[in-house]
């Protein structure tokens, strides 16, 4: 009894498990998949994933050699308007000279549920795009055909890749539910990945060893003719035996990935596994070991011909060089004049890499190049001027923090100078970037120094003083209501970079309506500005100002915020637990010195009261104060945040302070008539 039981269980086991894997195959959509009003899990979704499929084999080509073919089908249900979107899909694809992959797209259908039956119809060769992304990415796009509310999406890709050391990262999670995601890759033992997973859930891993084999085409050299003079090659074909490794990985049920305030790139916490290759070695070739630390990653880019040979030229700018530098007598000098010489000369084309594109003798002379182009040329000048230079690999916000010793951990690189101060941080590919004030795109954690000698080492890149943005403000309070006043704000450092670059990308007309609607539709006149280009001076903005909704009257009082138009109205941390760090980018010092002049007839009945508020480990302080003298109302301001980055674990701190800095900012003051 106890035997027939366990069978029964097993074959019903068995029946479970062969529908859901009919239900996880392509052309398999239910109609309880077209039923479904929301997700289970999430009712928020506007889509979700109900499963994703991949698998990447490497495969021996007759054409190519060995190549990579990933292959990936999915499907997905759309929930709501919203997600809509997602009936677009892209596959990026690299399309260079060095390496040219091929995308199809294929089985792409939409499912809708009309009269109670399903209705499916066919993706058709004009919902297919090939979009060029840059010199070497493009990407195939798909536009799904007859998708609305409650339709399910299914398709296919293949990528073949003609490299056999490329496994591409598989993300677990996306911005809508995941059901149910699996990840299958076939190993030859001939190469060797480390695999690595980021994120705060991961995967089921089952690994297995099997036998395989495939037929390659091979060259001889045989004799040509009878009395052996001469030889020639030939290709025959030869059956190679091996052990490939499968690894699977699986997730269900993964939560949406969702976005906070003040996360630098939201993919560094997704749930997601990279493989990189650590060692290759083929039938009767010799190992090959890559990026197996951060010591082997550095040297085997210092030693790439486009890094490494193109920081040791010198003849292209040495003659040049010689006369710029003359005159100057200390290495602060020396640095500043080399930089902006660099700056000013170079033009950065938008593309990032710490391998050279055009090569720093040709970018010279055509003033152009890539990030690597211009910033190693900055690297070898200020070597050749006598200082200690060294390029910094830095992998930009955009590509995530580099986390684990691999090539593609990096893919920007800017100059260092040691002093013994510290290291001067340079990039000179930004018109608005000054010595240790970098692009905010280069502010991710650490970067890697590459020494002459092949060592290297940490850099820290997030900044650790504070750029200031000051405002000064006098202003009159009239007995209608409306306020008149004079603003003046000067900004520092990181504060400086980003109010140029904004000022720089607009019109001064839009830029000037932009802000009288941020300020609560004031009207501004007499405006000016001071130290636009003088990058090392703090840049600084003028303007008259008229308000008329910046007071509230109610039976014959006033009320305004002492702040005016500069308070802060919402908390950016109202999450009740916050999952990833709190990136502000640069640490800051927002200062506010106002007056305000009561009108006549009028008196204070009101005032928020001082307070002063400081975090632990000296993370930020907010301090504010307010006095009456005869007829005004003195006014000083200042909210400080020390560290660019704030960890998880202070979180709760960090909100609790803005809910009482944001209270006391929006507290009124109170005017009466007398």
């Amino acid at each position: 009894m106890r035997l027939h039981r366990m069978i029964i269980i097993v074959v019903l086991t068995l029946s479970f498990v062969k529908a859901n894997a009919q239900e996880l195959s392509l052309g398999k959509v239910s109609i309880a998949e077209l039923e479904q009003k929301a997700h289970p899990k999430d009712s928020s979704a506007t889509a979700a994933i109900l499963y994703k499929r991949g698998k990447v084999r490497i495969e021996y080509d007759k054409n190519d050699g060995f190549v990579t073919l990933t292959e990936v089908e999915t499907r997905i249900k759309i929930y709501k308007k919203e997600g809509l979107d997602w009936a677009n899909q892209n596959v990026w694809y690299y399309n260079g000279s060095n390496l040219s992959e091929k995308v199809v797209f294929s089985d792409a259908f939409t499912y809708n549920l009309v009269n109670g039956k399903i209705e499916k119809t066919k993706l058709k060769s004009e919902g297919i795009f090939d979009e060029v992304v840059n010199k070497y990415r493009s990407q195939k796009k798909i536009a799904m055909p007859n998708v609305k509310e409650g339709s399910v999406i299914e398709f296919k890709y293949i990528i073949k890749t003609p490299n056999p050391t490329i496994i591409r990262e598989w993300d677990f999670q996306e911005k809508i539910p995941v059901n149910y995601s699996q990840f299958i890759t076939f190993v030859p033992e001939y190469l060797t990945f480390t695999t690595r997973q980021k994120g705060f859930i991961f995967p089921r891993i089952m690994v297995e060893k099997n036998s395989n084999s495939t037929t390659v085409s091979v060259e001889e050299n045989r004799e040509m003719t009878r009395n052996h003079t001469s030889n020639y090659f030939y290709k025959t074909d030869q059956v190679i035996n091996y052990t490939e490794t499968k690894t699977t990985y699986l997730g269900e049920n993964f939560p949406a990935i969702k976005e906070e305030e003040f996360v630098n790139n939201i993919n560094n916490y997704i749930s997601s596994v990279q493989h990189e290759l650590s060692t290759m070695q083929f039938p009767n070739s010799s190992l090959k070991e890559y990026s197996t630390s951060w010591s082997t990653v550095v040297k085997t880019i210092y030693e790439d011909d486009d890094f490494g040979s193109e920081l040791n030229k010198t003849g292209y700018f040495e003659e040049d060089l010689k006369k710029i530098i003359m005159g100057t007598n200390t290495p602060e000098e020396k640095i500043q004049t080399i930089f902006n010489y660099v700056k000013t000369n170079m033009k950065w084309n938008n593309y990032t890499g710490y391998s050279c594109e055009n090569g720093v003798r040709k970018a010279y002379k055509e003033k152009i190049g890539n990030t690597a182009d211009i910033n190693l040329m900055l690297t070898a000048m200020l070597r050749y001027s006598g200082l200690t230079a060294n390029p910094v690999l830095v992998s930009t916000r955009s590509n995530g923090i580099a986390l684990f010793p691999n090539r593609t951990a990096f893919n920007y690189v800017i100059s260092a100078v040691e002093t013994p101060n510290g290291n001067i941080l340079l990039d000179a590919t930004d018109k608005f970037s000054v010595p240790n004030v970098l692009p905010i795109r280069a502010l991710n954690w650490y970067g890697r120094l590459i020494r002459n000698d092949g060592t290297s080492e940490e850099v820290e890149l997030m900044p650790k003083k504070p750029s200031s943005n000051i405002v000064l403000m006098n202003c009159n309070i009239e007995a209608d209501g409306k306020i008149t006043g004079k603003a003046k704000r000067l900004c520092s450092d990181y504060s400086a970079m980003v109010f140029r670059k904004n000022i720089s990308e607009q019109k001064e007309d839009i830029y000037l309506e932009k802000l009288e609607n941020k300020n609560n539709k004031i009207e501004i006149s007499e405006y000016s500005r001071d130290n636009e280009k003088e990058m090392q001076l703090p840049a600084s903005e003028t303007y008259s100002f008229t308000g008329a909704n910046l007071c509230e009257r109610i039976e014959g009082k006033i009320y305004l915020n002492p702040m005016l138009f500069f308070a802060s109205n919402k908390n950016p941390f109202n999450q009740e637990k916050r999952e990833y760090p709190v990136d502000f980018g640069f640490p800051f010092l927002d200062k506010y010195n106002i007056t305000l002049k009561i009108p006549d007839g009028f008196a204070v009945e009101s005032l928020p009261a001082p307070v002063t508020l400081n975090m632990e480990d000296n993370l930020g302080n907010f301090k504010f104060n307010i006095v009456v003298d005869e007829n005004t109302i003195q006014m000083s301001v200042l909210h400080q945040i020390n560290k660019a980055i704030v960890l998880t674990d202070q979180y709760d701190m960090l909100k609790e302070y803005y809910k009482a800095m944001i209270a006391k900012e929006t507290e009124k003051i109170v005017l009466k008539k007398i």
